[in-house]
């Protein structure tokens, strides 16, 4: 695409909500999972990552690709975004089908459009900054063939993100305003590394997280599609020409969706690529993966312990404690217990050991194959 948009008509968000959020159970459940809850503050995180984008980009050019079941509450607490912007994937085929359809629903508004697809569930309490970057990548978007993905600055050694190795920082485009926001090439993706290479890449200033955050024109993602992923591109096409019917729409994906490849956008675009630039992610920002995550946005006490809860303990430390209960809320008392989670719904308590937090996903599976059980999913 030559053309640069010239107002934020032409800008478009595509926001992937279909998660499930296994690992916040008890207060994740299947029709509302983590990104339609409150862990944090009095809006869900789905709430607030629509708040952050509606200064850039108008409400009729948000769209939510979530599934069938969590598309009621969706539409429910996103009361300004058009009813047909809600679109349910009928099963989840991962990241890159998700694109593949946010692409088509952008290109059969405007097909000179640009477009961010982000996460549903990211905290980022420097909304400004945020804006600032995103603001930025849009723009640079528009002007050509880039693609472009937010890379934040990483401030440890973390092992549970995917890296990019970054070049050097590339100038403004021919006719553009030097940006605000820094960009330099992506030299190339990299797994989630060991904590020895981990420690080696942060130690070197040229490695970025990967936040999974994507921003490019209707026209780049399209050609990428086309010579990386020809099946989705031929999806895509199909998809583009049924739009705006949302009812054909919905007919087609019933029928299409359970076929299409499951594979992420990392490996089936990204990492084939060799337009990808990086904006320099400067602002504060986290991926809630699991509970042990949520104490990096709770004050602890003097013993280390992080509520959210009317909480009273005797030697108890380092614990996290999560009341989530509406009506008859009573006090959690812990006496001499460390290093847990402690975590209370209406019909729900759980109980486990901060270092075994990723298993609370086998607990859900677990839980949905027994009877007795399977409501609490």
């Amino acid at each position: 695409m030559k053309t640069k948009s010239k107002t934020n008509s032409d800008r478009f968000v595509i926001i992937m909500a279909g998660g499930r959020g296994e690992r916040f159970w008890p207060v994740s459940r299947e029709k509302t999972p983590k990104q339609l809850i409150k862990l944090l503050g009095d809006r869900s995180f789905l709430q607030q990552a629509v708040d952050r984008v509606l200064p850039l980009v108008p409400a009729e050019n948000v769209f939510v690709i979530t599934n069938e079941v969590q598309a009621p509450e969706v539409r429910k607490q996103l009361p300004k975004l058009p009813k047909h912007n809600v679109v349910a994937e009928p099963v989840g085929r991962d990241t890159c089908a998700a694109v593949t359809l946010g692409a088509a629903l952008v290109g059969a508004r405007s097909t000179t459009g640009v477009m961010a697809v982000l996460p549903a569930d990211h905290v980022i309490p420097e909304e400004k900054k945020f804006q600032q970057v995103l603001g930025d990548s849009l723009d640079l978007a528009s002007r050509g063939q880039a693609i472009v993905t937010i890379g934040i600055n990483p401030n440890e050694p973390a092992t549970g993100y995917g890296y990019i190795h970054v070049g050097p920082p590339l100038p403004a485009p021919q006719g553009a305003k030097p940006y605000r926001t820094t960009f330099f090439k992506a030299e190339r993706f990299v797994e989630k590394p060991s904590v020895e290479k981990a420690v080696e890449y942060v130690s070197s200033g040229h490695y970025r997280w990967n936040a999974g955050m994507f921003i490019w024109s209707f026209v780049t993602v399209t050609e990428g599609l086309q010579k990386h992923q020809p099946e989705m591109f031929a999806a895509c096409q199909r998809w583009f020409a049924a739009a705006n019917q949302p009812a054909k729409l919905a007919k087609l994906l019933a029928k299409e969706y359970p076929d299409i490849k499951k594979v992420s956008i990392d490996y089936a675009l990204m990492e084939h690529a060799h337009n990808v630039v990086v904006a320099d992610g400067t602002f504060a920002w986290d991926d809630l993966g699991s509970w042990t995550a949520l104490a990096r946005h709770i004050k602890p006490d003097a013993e280390g312990n992080c509520a959210r809860a009317d909480f009273i303990h005797v030697d108890a430390a380092r614990n996290i404690i999560f009341d989530a209960r509406t009506k008859h809320r009573t006090p959690i008392a812990l006496v001499g217990l460390r290093d847990c989670i402690v975590v209370q719904t209406d019909d729900a308590v759980m109980v486990a050991q901060k270092s075994e937090s990723q298993k609370v996903k086998e607990l859900v599976k677990k839980l949905a194959a027994d009877p007795k059980f399977k409501k609490l999913v």
